[in-house]
């Protein structure tokens, strides 16, 4: 038979497949406020779930206890279980256990304060309507570091992990982004919101933590070895599906410029010498655009002034031709 923190475990995580499961529907309506929901309940199961653990696994550590009148009139010195509408009995609530396992350091700020957004999230959603997308979009980077808190603790406290369920986590694709999020108009009611997260979020920021109040989300291009990965690469066929770049992105997939890319040499090779034989091996791999990116002072013109920067890569190639030290 299971022990009641195992059965609290199982019901966490299937609240939490359930919620991410229920994001991931691209045609749902209310999704955004559904996996609030499912994922707040999720971790209140986890952590009556490691509550119990704490205490030797006494159901009644879970209830709340109340001091009655006595038939006098006068506070009884002794404390009964507090009871509900159906006379079961009352269990404390999740702030309540949050904050003692905090200060048992056994449960991370940081996971407290992504839940106390997401709280406030779903009780302006249930109790209200929030219209705006942009409450969307910041409910991606909220809802993403919840299941990543949630993922960590799981491990942590019980060696469990979410990847048995083969789970691909909130895609972005399936969020509709306005075209400018800085000129939509917000009610009051959704001002006071993203101003009480802003304030959580700017004052809860620690890189070192495995918890994160918010995260934010970028692609980046990764080798891989998987067989049915998607392949990509650099072209100028105009009919290809186009990937567009930042200059930022650019720089960082392109970070030498000649000189700097001459000094790594120098440093890298015994045999190196910025001669004609170096500069007809570079100018060899002016074909390999995943190699250097030409900076054009104006872009629209390609008689501007310009400037090349080159991918650590290049040095892979370099490695054919010279000995390393």
């Amino acid at each position: 038979m299971k022990s009641r923190s195992k059965d609290l475990l199982e019901k966490s995580i299937a609240a939490m497949v359930a919620a991410i499961e229920i994001y991931n529907k691209p045609s749902f309506a209310y999704r955004a406020e559904a996996f609030a929901i499912l994922a707040i309940n999720a971790w209140e199961l986890l952590l009556k779930s490691k509550w119990l653990i704490y205490n030797n696994n006494k159901e009644n550590s879970l209830y709340v206890r109340e001091k009655k009148n006595n038939k006098d009139g006068l506070a009884s010195k002794k404390a009964t279980f507090k009871l509900s509408r159906s006379n079961n009995y009352i269990t404390h609530a999740m702030d309540y256990l949050a904050k003692k396992l905090i200060e048992e350091k056994l449960f991370d700020i940081h996971a407290w304060k992504n839940i106390e957004i997401l709280l406030e999230f779903r009780n302006s959603s249930i109790h209200f309507y929030n219209k705006n997308q942009y409450f969307r979009i910041r409910l991606y980077k909220i809802g993403a570091a919840c299941v990543k808190n949630f993922a960590a603790a799981i491990q942590e406290w019980f060696n469990r992990s979410l990847s048995e369920f083969e789970l691909h986590l909130m895609p972005l694709a399936f969020i509709s982004m306005p075209a400018n999020v800085e000129g939509m108009l917000l009610n009051i009611a959704e001002r006071k919101f993203l101003d009480f997260l802003e304030d959580i979020d700017n004052n809860n920021v620690d890189p070192s933590s495995r918890y994160s109040v918010t995260v934010n989300v970028q692609v980046v291009f990764t080798r891989s070895k998987v067989k049915d990965s998607l392949k990509a690469k650099i072209t100028n066929d105009t009919n290809a599906l186009a990937i567009r770049l930042t200059q930022e992105q650019v720089r960082e997939r392109h970070p030498w410029d000649y000189a700097e890319l001459t000094k790594r040499c120098r440093d890298r090779y015994i045999n190196f010498k910025a001669d004609r034989k170096y500069h007809s091996i570079r100018k060899g791999m002016n074909n390999d655009e995943s190699l250097f990116h030409i900076n054009f002072l104006d872009p629209g013109n390609p008689k501007s002034a310009k400037k090349t920067f080159y991918s650590t890569n290049i040095l892979l190639e370099f490695d054919k031709h010279y000995t390393k030290i």
